[in-house]
């Protein structure tokens, strides 16, 4: 058996590959773009086929790296959640686009639900809410307005991308694991299954759906390589970055800052209820026990840099907003509220649109990036309030995510947040829980605890602003949030 462990950290914006060692070194990487599609507003879609060519070109390239597939012990599988591929089993192709986690096209329908009453019976089964964030929504829809679906009949295979993915690398194994299961709002979290009720409240047919498995064991051979590599392990990439950052007490949490801002804290074996809109989810799920978390979910991070870039041209690339944060003493008073997909917990709000305010003649460009990178430390303080309500208050956090290479970002956190934030020297902790779990499934640790070595060293942020300034600052923060949800 080989020594290194492979992972595919299939995301949003981009698909990659990178060979680990048991030690936690990260010794290649490839990585390429994914094209995103916005057929019309509030829709977001990519092409399946172009997720497992390119997830296919890097892990090929990374495997040649390294000296073959003699040297791999287990490939790991980590992706963006919720996003629904739909494939014929015959083909195997897709058979329309994939619907991304973004999407917001299922909005009426989840409020129409929302209204009948049906939420409760959601949230008491999911722990998730009625939004069209979740999956369940979107193969509802899709079922209904493409007939290419319904045609397929016995055909049809629905799953989530490490599901697609899995497919595609196995030849035909249809599986799931339980943390993307959980994203769905189909599977009762409670006891690890497809819910028949919800199944049928949105008309989802249970046979097109994968097998739930753990997110570690031999769940199958990959011969795409030429070699064998057994797949290992699987995890929705917010879960796979909770266990990079090795939260697994009880209490501890990690904020993810990539396309959107994901923050998990672990609540152990007990599934918590939220009294205030926070989502309860399954962590991980080993030798078919589960483990849980509460999790806030902000639907744009590193997406509005990105569209400060392309959208608006105000910098010509993401690192450009540390130098302009750090350039002015403060953001003039202007306020940005990233609202450009709705606004996600604690208000989960889909209606409600982005707003710059504030703004006089003596705002610059750099005050509006400097609100950009404000506003993520706003939305984390907002989280931290609701998960301090439902008695899981934070006494440090653990950070990752592209966006968080920035310093001036990560002392803001701490700043307003008042708590110390740590970040760790390999950022990539996605990719790494992802390896942790697939380490796990191979046999080259026992468990998650000997895992634990590969995480490697941290940096801490200490909070340094008085509390005067902290509250005004947050005070002007929640007049620009009350005015977006006024009007959406």
């Amino acid at each position: 058996m080989g020594e290194l462990i492979l992972v595919i950290d299939e995301g949003t914006t981009s698909t990659r590959a990178m060979a680990f060692a048991s030690d936690g070194r990260c010794l290649a990487t490839e990585q390429e773009p994914l094209t995103q599609g916005y057929p019309a507003p509030g829709r977001v879609e990519h092409d399946a086929a172009e997720i497992w060519r390119k997830s296919l070109n890097v892990a090929a390239a990374v495997v040649a790296q390294m000296g073959g597939t003699d040297r791999f012990a287990g490939l790991g599988i980590t992706n963006q959640r919720e996003t629904v591929v739909f494939w014929d089993r015959t083909t195997g192709q897709p058979l329309a686009p994939a619907i991304v986690w973004q999407d917001r096209r299922t909005a009426e329908r989840c409020r129409a639900l929302r209204e009948r009453g049906h939420e409760p019976l959601v949230q008491s089964r999911t722990g998730l809410l009625l939004d069209p964030y979740f999956s369940a929504s979107k193969i509802g829809w899709a079922l209904e307005e493409w007939p290419q679906l319904r045609e397929a009949g016995d055909r049809l295979a629905i799953g989530t991308v490490e599901s697609w993915l899995t497919w595609k690398l196995t030849g035909g194994l249809h599986v799931t694991d339980a943390t993307n299961a959980g994203r769905t709002a189909l599977m009762d979290a409670d006891r690890g299954c497809w819910d028949a009720e919800l199944c049928d409240l949105w008309g989802v047919p249970v046979a097109a759906l994968p097998e739930i498995v753990d997110c570690a064991g031999r769940f199958g051979e990959v011969r795409a390589f030429g070699g064998a590599i057994p797949l290992t392990g699987m995890a929705g990439d917010q879960q796979a970055a909770a266990i990079g950052q090795c939260c697994f007490t009880a209490g501890e949490a990690k904020a993810t800052f990539g396309t959107g801002a994901f923050i998990l804290t672990h609540t152990g074996a007990e599934r918590l209820a939220s009294d205030n809109r926070l989502l309860s989810t399954v962590a991980w799920q080993l030798n078919g026990e589960r483990a849980y978390a509460l999790e806030g979910s902000v639907f744009v991070a590193g997406s509005l840099v990105q569209w400060l870039r392309d959208g608006l041209g105000l910098i010509s690339a993401a690192p450009d907003t540390e130098g302009l944060a750090r350039s002015v003493p403060d953001s003039a008073g202007v306020y940005l509220v990233p609202a450009l997909s709705g606004l996600g917990a604690p208000w989960w709000e889909p209606d409600a649109r982005a707003a710059l305010t504030g703004l006089s003649f003596s705002a610059t460009k750099a005050h509006v990036a400097r609100a950009a990178l404000e506003a993520m430390s706003y939305q984390a303080h907002d989280l931290k309030n609701a998960f301090a309500a439902d008695g899981q208050d934070w006494q440090a956090l653990r950070i990752d995510g592209g966006m968080v290479r920035n310093d001036w970002l990560a002392q803001d956190l701490a700043d307003m947040l008042g708590l110390t934030v740590e970040r760790p020297r390999f950022a990539e902790t996605t990719a790494l829980g992802a390896a942790m779990l697939a380490g796990i499934g191979a046999g080259v640790f026992r468990d998650l605890d000997e895992a634990a070595g590969m995480r490697g060293a941290v940096q801490c942020f200490e909070p340094k602003l008085g509390h005067p300034e902290r509250d005004a600052r947050l005070a002007g923060w929640q007049r620009a949030v009350r005015s977006v949800i006024a009007s959406g």
